[in-house]
């Protein structure tokens, strides 16, 4: 296998998997508000994602992907990650309003689900996959077996950098800031996590609307 063109696309990759990472969702309202109790719930977050990534990028390659992009799939999954997304948006809300001790009880929630959950609940992680992903997968698949692995493992790798930097940077910013600057740090991620919910819920039944047009 030519090491430039494996070095070229790797890097080409990275390039393309940074801005998907870095672009703010429903991943990145959670892994906030959960900073403030775990400095490491973005790695263990992103554990929950790689659960569900790595499957996936093998299956997208194996011809998966073409069912994400059937309309009654996009409406089934945009229906149901909505619901899910505004269930734990007022989940965070409530917490959020709890008093301070009673908070770290509550900070035992699995981040780990919770990256499953959004997952596979978020019809637009699954569409970047049956998309741009599955372009790349193609693309590494060509090079070979290694060029594969190295792809998957630098892709998850992205995740796991920039969730960890957003819970580390959240948990020392909430002991500076306080318990109150805590809870609206809780707040505000609710209250996003709500409006990405509704935003997939819109989505979908716009989607209904087509089909059944």
């Amino acid at each position: 296998m030519p090491f430039g063109p494996l070095i070229a696309f790797l890097a080409h990759a990275v390039a393309i998997s940074f801005s998907g990472v870095l672009a703010p969702g429903p991943v990145t309202a959670v892994t906030v508000g959960m900073g403030p109790r775990n400095r490491h719930a973005g790695a263990l977050v992103a554990v929950g994602h790689g659960i569900v990534e790595f499957p996936l990028m093998v299956l997208i390659v194996l011809g998966v992907g073409q069912v994400f992009k059937i309309p009654a799939v996009r409406v089934g999954i945009a229906l149901a990650g909505g619901a899910m997304l505004v269930w734990m948006g007022l989940g965070m809300l409530r917490e959020a309003r709890k008093p301070a001790e009673v908070q770290p009880a509550a900070a035992q929630r699995g981040p780990i689900l919770t990256g499953i959950v959004l997952s596979i609940g978020n019809p637009y992680f699954l569409m970047w996959w049956a998309t741009v992903g599955l372009a790349l997968a193609v693309r590494a698949v060509a090079l070979g077996l290694v060029a594969f692995v190295l792809f998957a493992i630098l892709h998850w790798l992205c995740d796991l950098v920039w969730l960890e930097a957003l819970s580390w940077t959240s948990f020392k910013g909430s002991r500076l800031m306080g318990a109150r600057s805590q809870r609206i740090m809780m707040l505000v991620c609710g209250a996003a996590l709500v409006v990405f919910g509704c935003l997939f819920a819109i989505d979908a039944v716009r989607g209904l609307i087509d089909l059944l047009g």
